[in-house]
């Protein structure tokens, strides 16, 4: 009896799988890297879903970030220990570990119940990388080829995972992600020292280079497999090191440029640890974030560097308004702009004029001159507009153009949402902008780019 009960306290409780979902799925929120487009795939006879069009639906939680897919976890049971993860070895959380089967079951009964459209799997380090990758690939296998799903899967990439283990993995998902986590090598011997650049950045180019060579092929050979067709991501974790936003900027323009992402992903680090490394924040610096976001749009459609949004003088995103604001503001002497004249580029740096509304004004004024109810129709936001632009020679009133004058009256335009305008030089003087939360204006600049 003493022998059964010694051996029964030493062997774990078996979870059931509401169990395990409760746990994986709130231990992986802390990973932003989920898109769920960029894949053209449409659907087959005998199979569940399609990536077409609306096959996958995309719905945003408050601070904006993408909740369509089943996003989960394989196992939070992991080998390291980086101080700002909460699924870190040290820390006292509840542990599980899913099987590939209930994965796979799970993501279809979700399909089938209309509760999800795609699969977004991350896990963390168990036993080592590879075995990991392999668990991760048995996972997708089974989603593919064995309950036939044709819906949009992304996974995670681990680091250190053997090439040959990652591409088996490429050939069946839509997407790939390698979280390069913290924007310095300095920063990772600090906080992940178990990490290390080098083994984040060699699978990156890696899925670069068979994206490449399957985009070839294809062309020679139709039937040729298709390797991650939509393409590559990665997430910088900010606020949990001492990087600063130009940093941040300057690897974002380079992860872009060199390792052809689709996205960089960035995540507000949430104080989860009394680690002294660590900074001693109250909440995450969502803000930050959000402003991060927008420069990231700027790099991607708008046509500006890193060394225009910021500099080694100004290190910092301005967080009282969005970078291409701050940048106008700095760079006044280029404007006023002339909406009748000016190229579609030169529109793009208008603080107000996104890339919609700055083709509607390009292809509009071919047939008549734009005045500021014209333009006004066309989406452009004239509370920030009319202090950089011209129609017809004219301003849209007197306003004096000055720094101090702008900055107050964009304040001003939201107010009730923000802050009060008596309170913006307090407020920056004082260093309390880290304390404010991103409005709704932030927000959907963040998600449409309409900057």
């Amino acid at each position: 009896m003493e022998k059964e009960l010694a051996l029964s306290i030493r062997k774990p409780r078996q979870m059931d799988i509401s169990e395990k979902l409760e746990i994986l799925t709130g231990a992986a929120k802390y990973d932003v890297a989920c898109t769920s487009s960029g894949s053209e795939r449409a659907g087959i006879a005998g199979k569940l879903g399609n990536t077409v069009n609306a096959g996958i639906c995309h719905s945003f939680a408050a601070d904006g970030r993408c909740i369509s897919l089943l996003k989960v976890l394989f196992t939070n049971d992991c080998i390291y220990d980086c101080k700002y993860c909460i699924n870190r070895s040290s820390n006292d959380v509840p542990r599980a570990t899913f099987t590939p089967e209930e994965i796979a079951s799970l993501t279809i009964n979700f399909y089938k119940r209309n509760y999800i459209e795609g699969l977004f799997l991350s896990s963390a380090v168990i036993k080592n990388p590879d075995y990991t990758m392999e668990m991760i690939f048995l996972t997708v296998k089974l989603v593919r080829e064995v309950y036939g799903f044709n819906g949009y899967i992304h996974v995670k990439a681990i680091p250190g995972a053997s090439p040959e283990i990652i591409y088996k993995v490429g050939l069946i998902v839509d997407r790939m992600s390698v979280n390069i986590e913290l924007p310095s090598e300095e920063s990772l011997k600090m906080l992940a020292p178990q990490k290390s650049k080098n083994a984040i950045i060699k699978p990156m180019g890696f899925i670069r280079n068979k994206i490449v060579e399957s985009k070839d092929n294809k062309l020679m050979i139709r039937s040729a497999p298709t390797f991650v067709p939509a393409g590559q991501a990665t997430q910088m974790i900010i606020g949990a090191s001492k990087d600063t936003d130009f940093d941040i900027i300057k690897l974002t323009e380079a992860l872009y440029n060199n390792y052809k992402l689709k996205r960089v992903f960035f995540s507000a680090y949430t104080p989860i640890s009394n680690n002294p490394l660590l900074p001693a924040l109250i909440k995450p610096p969502m803000l930050r974030e959000h402003r991060l976001y927008q420069a990231d749009w700027l790099l991607r459609f708008y046509g500006f560097t890193s060394s225009e949004i910021l500099d080694e003088g100004n290190q910092d995103l301005n967080l009282l308004i969005d970078p291409k604001c701050d940048w106008a503001i700095r760079n006044i002497d280029q404007f006023p702009v002339e909406i009748n004249k000016a190229d579609y580029f030169t529109l793009l740096r208008v603080p107000g004029i996104g890339l919609r509304s700055a083709k509607r004004i390009v292809e509009s004024r071919r047939f008549c001159a734009l005045n500021f109810d014209s333009i006004k129709k066309f989406g452009v936001v004239l509370k920030r507009a009319r202090f950089f632009i011209t129609c017809n020679g004219r301003r849209m009133d007197e306003y004096k153009i000055s720094e101090k004058n702008i900055i107050a009256n964009i304040l001003a335009e939201g107010k009730s949402l923000y802050i009060k305008e008596s309170d913006a030089a307090y407020m920056q003087n004082n260093f309390l902008i880290e304390s404010l939360e991103p409005v709704r204006a932030d927000i959907f600049k963040s998600l449409t780019g309409e900057i």
